[in-house]
């Protein structure tokens, strides 16, 4: 009988690491097989091959190397997914040195993540798709379009030797790039919670890109799944206003801090406070609208529709129509000019002027035209009433809607729920209701810091691996970052999730109902010291405070004890 020794090793996952050892054992075992399985992990070896081992062939699973013995011997190499999905095809491949099949075998992926804010779930879906990629045995590349940019950019090089385009966002991406490459669509929670089964099927289903101007949503065949349509053209436009309502928000603060709430006034316009407020309020904030609508109408349109759907944007702040307005705007102007592309046949001669001169000029028509003649007045008025309505809010009524954004703000940390409430709240810092922000981002700071907190004081309710990664969800928590969250839920969602919900509408509820305003749309608690950032201070912290509390209570009552879900 032949000798096989495996080595086994999966970087960062070691219980991924022990399942297939384990599973090699038993195909092993039913197939008659001398085994020895070294399994090979951050904290120790387990079940460590002897100082000299001897063996007829050799299996490296995952990461693993060669044991200093056997060096010079000829290996055969799998990737952890692999053994776990079939160990008893893996050892038959020992007989004789069969090859992998061509799934199976290294593969070269370049990989683009994207997410609306750019900040939490591009970065994480980015490690996702590259550890998965990794245990998969598989080379992968991933350029990150995050809120500072593009980072680990793609060159031509690494494109034209990809064998696939893998596609893990929430907003639009170009995919000019990839032209006849074999292109994955996909949003980026799937990144995040199962890595190995994108990439897997990325590997399967993916499809030929064509046309050199193809983008993201142009080409949803492959990613059909993940979102789509009006919902993620709103999300895009989002995405680039975010930098304008932060930047504006934390300026307008700053003014406020050295001139006084009064810092608009006249009497500050030669002022270091009158300055920032200019920069903040009347240049960076002014700006929201039109880059909402403009780049709504740029998902939809790609570039012709930038500068239609800008120009939108802008009128409807001429009207008063606010970031209502700026989101009718966008996909008049979007869709308009997706219209006009198609419907207008030029001799290929002519055919360079449409994306320069008649697609911008002909949206910007019929975009403006219908701002001004039809939309923008009722627009004008629905965000008139919503804004009053919104600042009469008092007792009940205020209660409820603070429940109502805590609660979505938890729901998904980071989804589509999410970020509806997040929006909603941004887009209303255009008319100055700041009570809905305050309310949102109390709520989003939640979900974190109660695991973090569940975590200290309930320690049998949480894996060891949960509880040395609790504190870095609490920084996360802290800066307003509810994606700290999404490890915990992803492995408990039933549990986990309601006791999220319940403190972070109960956070935005006490929020809403102390009157709380909020001028800066992120930052976390490291906003709060600027003067003036926050109104109700010390009633905002007792919201923050006490939904903490409650949802670390709440995970003490519905989570299981950790060896019982184990």
């Amino acid at each position: 009988m032949s000798r096989i020794i495996a080595v086994v090793e999966a970087g960062g996952n070691p219980v991924q690491a022990m399942l297939a050892a384990e599973a090699l054992r038993q195909a092993a075992r039913r197939g008659g097989r001398d085994l020895a399985v070294e399994v090979r992990t951050e904290r120790g070896v387990i079940s460590p091959l002897p100082a000299s081992p001897t063996a007829d062939a050799l299996l490296l699973v995952g990461e693993a190397a060669a044991p200093a013995g056997l060096a010079g011997m000829q290996a055969i190499h799998a990737g952890i997914a692999e053994v776990l999905a079939d160990p008893a095809g893996v050892l038959a491949r020992l007989d004789g040195g069969v090859p992998a099949p061509a799934a199976a075998r290294g593969q070269r992926i370049v990989a683009i993540t994207s997410c609306p804010t750019g900040i939490a779930h591009t970065f994480m879906a980015a490690e996702g798709l590259e550890g998965a990629a990794k245990a998969l045995g598989h080379q992968i590349r991933v350029e990150t379009q995050g809120s500072v940019g593009a980072q680990n950019a793609l060159t031509p090089e690494e494109i034209a030797a990809a064998d696939l385009v893998l596609i893990a966002a929430d907003t639009q991406v170009d995919l000019s790039r990839f032209g006849a490459k074999r292109v994955f669509l996909s949003g980026t929670k799937a990144a995040i919670n199962d890595g190995q089964a994108l990439v897997t099927r990325a590997l399967a289903e993916a499809t030929e890109q064509g046309g050199a101007q193809a983008t993201a949503s142009a080409a949803p065949a492959a990613g059909k799944r993940s979102l789509s349509g009006p919902y993620k053209h709103l999300m895009t436009g989002v995405s680039f206003m975010l930098p304008f309502t932060v930047a504006g928000g934390l300026l307008i603060a700053l003014a406020f801090a050295l001139g006084g709430i009064y810092a608009f006034d006249d009497a500050h316009r030669d002022t270091l406070a009158g300055a920032l407020f200019q920069i903040g309020g009347k240049a960076a904030l002014a700006l929201m609208v039109p880059a909402l609508g403009g780049y709504i109408a740029y998902s939809i349109a790609d570039r012709p529709g930038i500068a239609p759907g800008m120009i939108g944007g802008m009128i409807a702040a001429q009207l008063n129509a606010g970031f209502l307005g700026g989101i009718v705007a966008g996909f008049v102007a979007g869709y308009s000019v997706t219209w006009l592309n198609r419907a207008l046949r030029l001799p290929r001669t002519l055919e360079g002027l449409k994306p320069v001169l008649i697609l911008p000029v002909l949206g910007a028509l019929i975009t403006g035209l219908a701002l001004i003649y039809v939309a923008g007045g009722p627009v004008a008025v629905a965000l008139a009433w919503l804004t009053e309505f919104l600042r009469g809010m008092q007792g009940s009524g205020a209660i409820l809607l603070g429940l109502l954004l805590g609660g979505m703000m938890a729901f998904d940390m980071g989804g589509p729920v999410n970020k509806a409430a997040y929006a909603f709240s941004t887009g209303l810092l255009a008319s100055q209701v700041y009570s809905p922000m305050a309310a949102a981002m109390v709520a989003g700071m939640v979900p974190p810091l109660g695991l973090a907190l569940a975590a200290f004081l309930f320690r049998d309710r949480f894996t060891p691996e949960e509880r040395e990664a609790a504190p870095a969800a609490g920084v996360l928590g802290l800066a307003f970052i509810s994606e700290g969250a999404i490890p915990f839920a992803a492995k408990d969602p039933l549990r986990v999730i309601p006791a999220l919900v319940a403190g972070s509408a109960v956070a935005g509820a006490i929020s809403m109902a102390v009157g709380a305003e909020l001028r800066v749309p992120h930052g976390g608690v490291f906003v709060l010291p600027i003067p003036n950032a926050v109104s109700q201070l010390g009633g905002y912290v007792v919201a923050l405070l006490a939904g903490t509390v409650v949802t670390a209570l709440a995970l003490r009552l519905l989570k299981r004890p950790a060896v019982a879900l184990a």
